[in-house]
């Protein structure tokens, strides 16, 4: 009789909560991790970095867990389909693993459960990729926060120090089964290594401690990079809270943005395509294929935009300062629907994570919970006065900014004029 640890959002050994009870929980813990068919068949490149990282990430794991006389147990399909396998051929007590909140994530949960029951293994799920819970920081009167300055200081009312305590799930690895799986190799599950590698989280307190001061600066390594890690759970959030809580509120506010928004995607599921304010429904984007063209390859004539496209291309990441920028002119500039330009971050950004992708787009584009108002506009060429004055970072993605030739698609006064009659008339 064993138990199961499935890795989904999850991919350390330390600080890990589902799988710390599952050590502790008295059986030998078989570790599996399921590459989902069902999510990679919508990537579109078969060097996907984000399945890549995925991948090295469990190496490490294994490597890890060699020192055991374990190893981690791969397989490639259908969740379901990969559990009815199992359980044809193992006894299995329980099943354990970490709560994932977004729609696909739940649905699938639920079909598992509902198949363990059946056969009368328990399956047991546990909060570790947040400190809050969809549903445990609510309105006084029982409903969801929709706007996120409240919403956050009830999360810092309700916050208190054990909440980070770190669960020592590292301690307890000889009670994984002993067992050497074999481990795939990328390409049997029809992908390749990327070229892009996942940048290293950077949590030093010296630039944690200055975040307030460099995060707007795209030539300046300001920021932490952790997004890739927090996403697939490489960084448990136990220990960067704790290192905001020691450097830095305005990083702390980040990462309760982040749980802001993953409580918005469980509280209201219909945002993940749709307005979050239906008010907006009736505006008429224009949609002009050969303009999200040159927005989607940088070809704009506006800099930061460029840059940041161009950034986007070719590393799976973009500073966040011109994430703003760059979702402000495709959905004001050029009024093209802001689930278009969600849609391309989600195919490249190494970082992406439905619930903070969705809140961030339809917050640049005004139709969003707290969103930015419909007739805030930015300026690309203020944008790049303000936030990269030496043009350090422009001209490392677009270095003929400077030639005569390079001029802008449209004027910035005509399109936010545009922008703004645009919206105010399909308001309802």
């Amino acid at each position: 009789m064993i138990n199961v640890f499935w890795f989904r959002r999850d991919l350390r050994l330390f600080d890990n909560h589902g799988l710390f009870r599952a050590l502790s929980a008295g059986l030998p813990v078989e570790l599996l991790f399921i590459f989902d068919t069902e999510i990679l068949s919508r990537l579109e490149n078969r060097d996907d970095s984000r399945v890549s990282f995925i991948y090295q990430s469990l190496s490490k794991l294994n490597d890890e867990l060699v020192r055991y006389d374990s190893s981690l147990r791969i397989e490639y399909g259908r969740p379901k389909e990969i559990f009815e396998k199992i359980l044809e051929k193992e006894q299995v007590y329980a099943v354990f693993t970490n709560e994932d909140y977004e729609p696909y994530a739940r649905k699938r949960d639920e079909e598992i459960e509902k198949l363990l029951v059946n056969r009368g293994v328990a399956f047991l799920r546990f909060k570790d990729q947040v400190v809050f819970a969809p549903g445990e920081v609510m309105k006084d009167d029982g409903l969801p926060y929709t706007v996120f300055t409240p919403f956050a200081n009830k999360w810092k009312k309700l916050f208190k120090r054990e909440m980070i305590s770190p669960f020592p799930s590292e301690k307890l690895l000889q009670n994984s089964v002993k067992k050497t799986h074999q481990f795939p190799d990328l390409q049997s599950i029809g992908f390749e290594p990327a070229l892009i590698p996942a940048p290293e989280a950077r949590l030093e307190s010296s630039l944690i401690s200055r975040y307030e001061e460099t995060r707007n600066f795209p030539a300046i390594p300001g920021t932490s990079l952790a997004g890739v890690h927090l996403r697939f759970g490489s960084l448990s959030v136990r220990q960067a809270v704790s290192i905001a809580l020691t450097n830095s509120e305005i990083w702390l506010n980040e990462l309760i943005w982040r749980e802001f928004f993953m409580h918005i995607l469980f509280h209201f599921p219909h945002s993940a395509t749709d307005n979050f304010n239906p008010r907006y429904n009736q505006i008429r984007w224009r949609n002009n294929e050969e303009e999200f063209q040159k927005w989607c390859e940088g070809k704009t004539g506006f800099a930061m935009v460029d840059a940041g496209m161009r950034e986007l291309n070719a590393t799976g990441y973009m500073h966040n300062r011109v994430r703003m920028v760059t979702a402000s002119f495709l959905t004001k500039h050029l009024l093209i629907d802001w689930r278009w330009g969600e849609s391309y971050f989600a195919s490249r950004l190494l970082d992406f994570e439905l619930a903070s992708n969705v809140g961030n787009w339809q917050w640049a584009a005004g139709t969003g919970c707290d969103a930015a108002p419909y007739f805030r506009v930015f300026n690309p060429n203020e944008q790049v006065k303000k936030f990269d004055p030496g043009f350090r970072y422009i001209r490392k993605w677009v270095p003929e900014f400077e030639d005569l030739s390079y001029k802008p698609m449209l004027d910035h006064a005509f399109a936010r004029n545009r922008a703004i009659e645009t919206y105010k008339a399909g308001l309802i």
